[in-house]
């Protein structure tokens, strides 16, 4: 049996490896968009999509990996009642970035474990930044040094590197920000005797 990481994400990658798990990744292959559409539909917060994406991409995973353990994750971006995604392109970045200068957003974290096709642990962590007073020649020095690194990250930032300084306050869980809620999750795979 296996640990399985239904993503591709970098980021959650390094988070397991320097927890010294292994996990074999296996990004789900799923249409996220209109995975969410029901949701959406039926007036689902950005919280619930976070965690029924987790759900959707790791029994995804789990149905072609029955006897592995499978860890799927998804985060949304709340902010005013509104719901971002990753920018398209740096024009975009630049839009997201002047909306959430100098207010507050919430990220929305989940994760769940599937094994056998079935759901069989989930877990949600919220956290609330707030970006500092940005101007305009501020968000373009920031876009200029991050590049392309900022459309793979909802809100256009990606805290373990330059975009820390785009914050003034942060309240939560540093994994949860980074994508993926490593304490609970480490204490779920200890329950299971996946780790010691």
């Amino acid at each position: 049996m296996a640990i399985i990481l239904a993503s591709a994400s970098s980021a959650r990658q390094a988070i397991l490896r320097s927890a010294g798990l292994t996990a074999q990744s296996l990004p789900a292959d799923i249409d996220e968009r209109a995975a969410e559409a029901p949701l959406l539909q039926s007036g689902a917060g950005a919280d619930d999509l976070a965690q029924a994406l987790a759900m959707i991409k790791a029994s995804h995973v789990s149905q072609q990996r029955p006897a592995d353990l499978v860890i799927g994750a998804d985060q949304t971006l709340e902010f005013e009642g509104e719901r971002l995604t990753k920018p398209a392109d740096m024009e975009a970045a630049r839009r997201q970035l002047l909306k959430l200068a100098g207010k507050p957003h919430r990220l929305h974290s989940a994760v769940a474990c599937c094994r056998g096709g079935a759901v069989i642990w989930q877990h949600m962590e919220s956290v609330t930044l707030t970006m500092r007073p940005l101007t305009p020649q501020e968000i373009g020095r920031y876009l200029a040094k991050a590049g392309e690194s900022a459309l793979t990250s909802v809100g256009a930032y990606q805290i373990e590197g330059p975009g820390i300084q785009l914050f003034e306050r942060i309240e939560g869980d540093y994994f949860a920000i980074l994508g993926l809620p490593l304490l609970p999750l480490l204490a779920f795979l200890r329950a299971q005797g996946e780790i010691e």
